[in-house]
């Protein structure tokens, strides 16, 4: 689809993208950067003349053209000035994914706003808190989120216009009201909230692009790299108020990518629908996502054979995964590159090849070329604890004086793991999420990643149990696609892997899925709430099931 489309080549896209790296301090603390670089958001932007009129976003019968962008925007961004949003205003971007969400966001950009991305699953309640610590100028929901806003916030339209009117949009860089400084918010991002309220991420602009640049230059796809044949059909299944949304309409623009986007909430029958109609090449998932597709009786009638490339982040790869992929989407090339990051430092600080994922399944790769990764020891955990530093990272939290980032630049991610001999990182668990059985600590990713490289089993969560004497018992919830497999059978495949004490005591052997969050990956929150009730209809101990 895109390299059919005649692009412009009006753009000078070169000068700004470098892949040259300097150490560069801020406030006193070293940071790798790249020497040359773009410093606003707004530049990214400015790339989508190249395109034309290719498509930038489908979404059922809507098609939205490079073109027909940069003139919606462009509307959308009189509107919010005309409603008083100006340079350094948030605005609250509240609404499922859409070609409007995209338009609003970069609209905020154009007018040197700062977008605040709501989680469209939030309650009323949960939206009113963001408006509080916020205080937007304006908050745009769509259709099915604006009952939740309440009546005295202030409201902007939605809706976007992208039809021509016979003229050319404006250069996105004449347009920007304030240039600004690199440092300056550019997006704030809310963390998924799965250990307490979601906290509001800033991001600047430096660690925005910092992080976009990056992926670029490690496939080699920086603007002056790409000719004008360049792009591919992308897949977005995500939500784009996760952090993952903004690099993907950034990345879209920077190659010539045209993203589809599903009409709704994730459906593995629709998603191989889309990839059938639209040729996709590219899809981007958590591991949920992709056993679902592969799982789905369409998986046999659908030409999926396009699908070229499958990147898979949010949690490890086992090797049953794997050897799935291979076998049932065949156009896949060899592997599937996965990485490790998280929205503290823009989504990204680590990436494994195709190559490396199958040779070291359960690996999240090696270091990203700005960033460092150090570890802080301490003899109670069975890993260090991962440090990141890298331009990526947040600016702060906005409301809590607390900070992840110590003085030295270090972000301290809460994640347990460490390096192999050839560089690459382990993530072994989770400092919160040990289970301590009888002074033991236990780390549940090492346990779940014994449990997925038996044969036959398809997933694994793993979850402490309170126990009365011990403290906390080993509790594994296992999706096999075998049923004659016991608990016993486990037990038995996993001496000689693991220390007898993390051998889980209560099983749940199932062939049903896990249950997953609003982010498709495993709710283990759901699984203790079940596994503690169980436990206790049983007297408070014992084998669940098999």
């Amino acid at each position: 689809m895109p390299s059919n489309q005649a692009p412009s080549s009006a753009v000078d896209h070169s000068p700004v993208w470098g892949d040259g790296i300097v150490v560069e301090h801020l406030h006193g603390v070293p940071f790798r950067m790249y020497s040359k670089r773009p410093h606003r958001v707004i530049e990214v932007l400015a790339l989508a003349q190249r395109w034309a009129t290719r498509p930038y976003v489908i979404q059922g019968t809507r098609e939205v053209s490079f073109d027909a962008l940069l003139s919606g925007v462009e509307r959308k961004a009189k509107a919010l000035a005309n409603l008083g949003v100006s340079s350094g205003s948030r605005v609250l971007i509240l609404g499922w994914n859409s070609p409007d969400w995209m338009i609003n966001f970069w609209a905020c950009q154009w007018v040197g706003a700062v977008p605040a991305l709501a989680n469209a699953w939030w309650s009323e309640v949960e939206v009113s808190d963001a408006l509080a610590l916020l205080n937007p100028a304006a908050t745009l929901a769509d259709e099915r989120s604006a009952a939740k806003v309440p009546a005295e916030a202030e409201r902007g339209p939605w809706a976007t216009d992208t039809n021509p009117d016979g003229r050319p949009a404006a250069d996105p860089l004449s347009a920007q009201h304030d240039t600004g400084d690199e440092d300056g918010p550019a997006v704030i991002i809310f963390t998924s909230g799965t250990a307490g309220r979601p906290k509001a991420v800033e991001i600047s602009h430096r660690a925005l692009l910092a992080n976009l640049q990056m992926m670029l230059q490690v496939t080699h796809r920086l603007p002056h790299e790409v000719g004008d044949d360049a792009g591919e059909v992308t897949l977005h299944t995500g939500p784009l108020f996760h952090v993952g949304g903004p690099q993907m309409l950034l990345r879209s623009i920077a190659v010539g990518n045209t993203m589809i986007l599903p009409a709704g909430r994730f459906d593995p029958a629709e998603v191989l629908a889309l990839i059938e109609r639209h040729k996709v090449t590219r899809w981007a998932a958590v591991p949920t996502m992709v056993t679902r597709v592969l799982d789905d009786p369409d998986l046999k009638i659908r030409d999926v054979r396009s699908l070229r490339s499958l990147t898979i982040g949010g949690a490890p790869i086992h090797p049953e995964l794997l050897q799935r992929i291979s076998r049932d989407l065949p156009g896949v090339q060899a592997g599937v590159p996965t990485g490790y990051g998280l929205t503290e430092n823009c989504g990204q600080a680590t990436a494994a090849s195709g190559r490396d994922t199958l040779k070291h399944p359960g690996s999240a790769g090696r270091p990203l070329p700005l960033a460092e990764i150090s570890f802080r020891t301490d003899e109670d955990l069975p890993d260090g604890e991962v440090l990141i530093r890298s331009p990526t990272q947040m600016t702060r939290y906005i409301g809590v004086d607390e900070s992840p980032i110590d003085t030295e630049g270090w972000l301290h991610t809460g994640d347990l793991g460490h390096f192999d001999e050839e560089g690459r990182l382990w993530i072994t668990g989770r400092a919160k999420d040990l289970i301590i059985r009888g002074g033991e600590n236990i780390a549940p990713a090492s346990v779940e990643r014994a449990l997925t490289s038996i044969p036959g089993v398809v997933e694994a969560a793993v979850v402490g149990i309170p126990h009365p004497e011990l403290g906390e018992e080993v509790c594994a919830f296992v999706v096999v696609d075998d049923a004659s497999l016991t608990s016993a059978d486990l037990a038995g495949q996993l001496r000689g892997r693991l220390a007898s004490f993390a051998t889980p005591s209560i099983w749940h052997l199932q062939q049903e899925r896990l249950p997953t969050n609003q982010t498709e990956k495993v709710d283990k929150r759901a699984l203790v709430a079940r596994a503690t009730t169980e436990a206790d209809q049983n007297g408070g101990a014992g084998n669940a099931s098999r």
